[in-house]
């Protein structure tokens, strides 16, 4: 057996660390004396607290590192478990250096180059605003999501859209002169843009965009269209990106989307009608079968206690498949109360966000 400092100095927790992860059940001391309360560990216990060492390092959540500590003998479940956590580091490095650039640009603005130039594939653009479009909010009281985040990073330009109820995110490559930038564009001026996209086909494979503090703009084949950028702020997207779409998430199903879409739309298919703030709405109840596939569940069917289940609005799930344009979707279920994420299994960074309906 070692003690408390003992295994703090084997490990490199600390040991007020060793104590709180003892309170939060992640790594329990195999005795606790009952008269002193002192804790002792086996030497089994040394190559998990280091790993719990290293992972409370790189300032993984609490719940994730109890994770990585129970699936420790999966490598595939923690390697999942690191590769999101990954993600969410580099998200936040991409945050910080979009804030910094934005710092720099009023304590300097005459330095700091305000447009920005890019050169698209065509086809490509036109799929991207294919992927959001349907999640574009139409609510006169909310200015800001009757629109589209456009956002040119160092890794691409990537479009979003929300509706409260749904987010869409697609992203395509790029090659750019001048900054990073984030404009939010009025959904009209998309919807012209992304006609001008289909009158450039076979004329030239390139979409030229201009982004400046005043003008956003779209040219093909000599054509252009443009307009001002909207002065409301987008809602911050990335964190339900965060928490819930590159975590790892409880079930991961391919699903063949013209099946789906039959099963959903089938005379007499399972459908459940639910009424929020007045409007009453179909939902589909989506489960999984035997083999871990997706599956389109009865309203009448009784859960099992383990069961999986996710209603979702039944409407919004048939335009997230066909916004994903492909034979094969990812669909991720993490409970009945956690968003569903759709996927396309060929880019991680294709997908749109469905909000669960309580069932």
């Amino acid at each position: 057996m070692r003690s408390i400092g003992e295994l703090a100095r084997a490990s490199g927790l600390t040991v007020s660390a060793l104590r709180f992860y003892d309170r939060s059940g992640v790594l329990v001391p195999a005795q606790v004396d009952p008269v002193t309360g002192y804790r002792w560990y086996t030497d089994d216990q040394v190559a998990p607290a280091r790993l719990v060492a290293g992972l409370r390092r790189v300032g993984m959540p609490l719940a994730e590192i109890g994770a990585a500590l129970r699936h420790r003998s999966e490598p595939a479940v923690v390697g999942r478990l690191l590769d999101a956590h990954l993600r969410r580091l580099e998200d936040g490095l991409a945050d910080a250096r979009r804030e910094l650039s934005r710092v720099r640009a009023l304590i300097d603005p005459e330095e700091t180059p305000m447009t920005t130039r890019l050169v698209l594939h065509r086809a490509d653009l036109a799929a991207a605003v294919d992927a959001v479009r349907f999640a574009v909010g139409a609510d006169p009281e909310l200015p800001a999501l009757s629109a589209v985040l456009l956002e040119v990073e160092p890794d691409g330009v990537r479009l979003v859209a929300t509706d409260r109820h749904r987010l869409a995110v697609a992203r395509t490559g790029w090659k750019m002169d001048g900054p990073p930038v984030r404009v939010l564009v009025p959904v009209g001026f998309v919807d012209e843009a992304r006609a001008l996209l289909d009158t450039g086909a076979g004329i030239t494979p390139d979409a030229h965009v201009t982004v400046d503090r005043e003008t956003v703009e779209v040219s093909v084949a000599g054509r252009t269209v443009r307009t001002a950028p909207l002065p409301y702020d987008f809602p911050d997207y990335r964190r339900l990106l965060h928490g819930h779409v590159t975590g790892a998430p409880a079930h991961r199903v391919v699903v063949d989307v013209v099946a789906l879409r039959a099963a959903m739309t089938a005379e007499g298919a399972p459908v459940l009608v639910k009424e929020h703030d007045g409007v009453r709405a179909e939902v589909t109840v989506l489960g999984l079968d035997e083999r871990g596939g997706l599956r389109v569940v009865g309203p009448d069917e009784a859960p099992e206690a383990d069961a999986v289940r996710v209603g979702v609005n039944r409407e919004y799930l048939l335009d997230a498949l066909d916004a994903g344009d492909r034979g094969q979707l990812l669909l991720e279920l993490d409970g009945p109360i956690a968003p569903l994420a759709v996927r396309r299994p060929d880019d991680e960074h294709a997908f749109s966000v469905l909000m669960p309906v309580r069932l």
